[in-house]
């Protein structure tokens, strides 16, 4: 593990970092967007999608 830590942090391998932290971000965001999509098909609700997606 430390030898990941000490090449992790080095000045040329921080934006590499960055990158994956935002893909982790954006790919949480729309798991979860799709989790409430599918609970409103589910629920028979098909045309709220489209008003939770401009929300």
């Amino acid at each position: 593990m430390e030898n990941v830590i000490a090449i992790a942090t080095q000045p040329d391998n921080i934006p590499i970092i960055g990158m994956l932290i935002l893909i982790l971000v954006c790919l949480g965001s729309a798991i979860k967007q799709a989790v409430r999509h599918d609970r409103l098909i589910k629920k028979g609700q098909r045309d709220r999608i489209f008003e939770e997606m401009y929300r």
